[in-house]
């Protein structure tokens, strides 16, 4: 009896007994908190890593609720995958046009031409000749290059790729992306000039810059089809406002300044510019092009609807900006109001003999230039999903997100130096796209032979597959010994430019175009394959 009334009950446990198993309970509690916290680490790893050759398929299933209801509103699901030749069904091949006709008809090109008159000191006909012959010469390579994006499927970075390589390609990556966030301040500080010159007293150019960035958010957040749809139709409010406000203001435009005949320099220095305006929408043009159907149509038709969608609005546009550019300076309204809030002063006093009605129109017209900021931060945002692998999945409208939110700040300090931001920025950015094109288009023309079915999408992401880029960057690089001393910028003249005008473009374009070509054959005969 006493032996059995001093154990243990049946089924109880020790002090010592419970302590060790809440000890053991604690360890696996924590060793199932690591696991599960892995699991999550290794399930978010997965679904942001891009498998070698993945395209662009349709799985709404995999997709969270929340996620697909954006879907079904519209808001395009893929980024800068290929996409294979069954998904590009698109064969509403006048959109191409519509797409770049909306994107420049609007007041941007107003401020680029009122720098040949206001700044270089061109005649109005002069200014009109260069215009003229450099916009018909640099709108060629990018509409070439936009037949690219229906024939292959990619984005223009990602194509560029076959050219530069899965890693080198970064460089142009970024310098793609900081010319088009320019282009985006330039937009920004346009529509902020306008909507400022409504009512100076209440409404500053900063407030004005973020309605106008907003309500072009809300565009390219959408994407691909919600951006074509707006380029569509948007470029007829935007033409009626530029048709009125010439009309009311045009009889100021025949005061213009005397100037004597253009010199070699400031042909060739103020072509740069236009050439900068142009042929920086080669790193962009596929982008918009990608989910059109090659087959069936000529390849001709698409580049004219490309070639004349650039060209039609931006000559006329420019030539107006000479125009005022030459006048400006003898109508005193248009001058005190181009001090206080530049274009969209000129603007709002054009606009002046119509009261109210007048004020209506130049909301419309500081609101043209949402198209071209929404097609613009809609390419930035596919620049930065291609910056890490892993971005590659991350859905497109949160690069929107990124893009605007610098867009903002970036774009009120350059509207503080416009004229100085304008003139440094265009001049800048023609020397690397000319080296960007020359290579996209020797490497299509002459190693490809126009053979589009050699941009394999297997090998799109695999680095080791794809050609290294020492090529294409070599041959860049080259070029630079010629466009630097060949530069005219107004923190550096070159001894070239200073005899014969700023000829770097054209020194970037040629140069790197005919260093690529022993260079890419030496990559090729030593890798043995393109």
């Amino acid at each position: 009896m006493s032996s059995f009334g001093n154990s243990p009950r049946s089924g109880a446990e020790s002090p010592e007994d419970i302590e060790k198993q809440q000890q053991s309970g604690a360890a696996e509690i924590s060793t199932r908190g690591r696991k599960e916290k892995y699991s999550f680490g290794a399930d978010l790893l997965s679904r942001l890593a891009v498998k070698d050759g993945e395209v662009y398929e349709i799985h709404p299933e995999k997709h969270p609720r929340w996620y697909q209801r954006l879907l079904d509103a519209g808001v395009e699901e893929n980024g800068i995958k290929p996409v294979p030749l069954e998904h590009r069904t698109n064969t509403n091949y006048s959109n191409l046009f519509t797409v770049f006709f909306t994107c420049l008809l609007n007041l941007l090109p107003l401020p680029t031409g009122l720098l040949a008159t206001l700044t270089f000191g061109m005649s109005l006909r002069d200014a009109a000749l260069v215009i003229l012959f450099f916009a018909m010469l640099t709108c060629i390579p990018p509409a070439f290059m936009g037949l690219g994006g229906m024939e292959t499927g990619l984005r223009q970075l990602v194509q560029a790729r076959y050219s530069f390589g899965r890693y080198l390609v970064t460089i142009p990556l970024l310098l793609n992306a900081a010319t088009v966030t320019g282009f985006c301040l330039l937009s920004a500080v346009v529509g902020g000039q306008s909507l400022a010159a409504i009512n100076p007293e209440n409404v500053s150019v900063s407030v004005g810059i973020v309605i106008t960035c907003l309500v072009s958010f809300a565009v390219s957040l959408l994407g691909f089809r919600a951006v074509h749809f707006y380029e569509r139709w948007s470029w007829i409010p935007n033409l009626v406002s530029l048709v009125i406000a010439v009309g009311c203001g045009g009889r100021y435009l025949h005061l213009q300044t005397d100037a004597p005949p253009a010199t070699v320099s400031q042909v060739f220095s103020y072509g740069c510019l236009i050439a900068g305006y142009f042929i920086t929408f080669g790193g962009t043009s596929s982008d918009y092009t990608v989910y059109h159907n090659p087959t069936g149509v000529s390849k001709v038709k698409v580049f004219f609807y490309m070639y004349f969608g650039f060209l039609i609005p931006s000559v006329p546009l420019l030539i107006l900006g000479a125009a005022i550019g030459g006048a400006v300076a003898n109508v005193p309204s248009w001058d005190a109001a181009y001090q206080v809030t530049g274009i969209g002063g000129v603007m709002s006093e054009m606009l002046a003999p119509v009261g109210g009605f007048g004020k209506f129109i130049l909301v419309l017209l500081a609101l043209s230039v949402c198209g071209n900021i929404s097609i613009s931060v809609y390419s930035i945002s596919l620049c930065l999903q291609m910056l890490v692998p892993p971005f590659a999945k991350v859905p497109r409208f949160v690069f929107i997100l990124v893009t605007v939110a610098i867009l903002i700040p970036c774009s009120i300090k350059a509207a503080e130096e416009w004229e100085e931001s304008l003139t440094n920025f265009l001049a800048l950015i023609g020397y690397w796209a000319g080296c960007f094109d020359a290579v996209i288009i020797t490497e299509l023309v002459v190693f490809r032979r126009m053979d589009y079915s050699t941009f394999d999408h297997a090998i799109w992401n695999v680095g080791r597959k794809l050609p290294p880029g020492i090529a294409a960057m070599g041959a860049a690089v080259c070029s630079m010994g010629l466009v630097i001393p060949g530069m005219a910028a107004p923190w550096y003249t070159g001894p070239i430019a200073e005899k014969t005008g700023d000829i770097g473009f054209e020194m970037a374009f040629i140069v790197t175009a005919i260093c690529y070509l022993p260079f890419r054959w030496i990559e090729i005969q030593v890798r043995r394959r393109l």
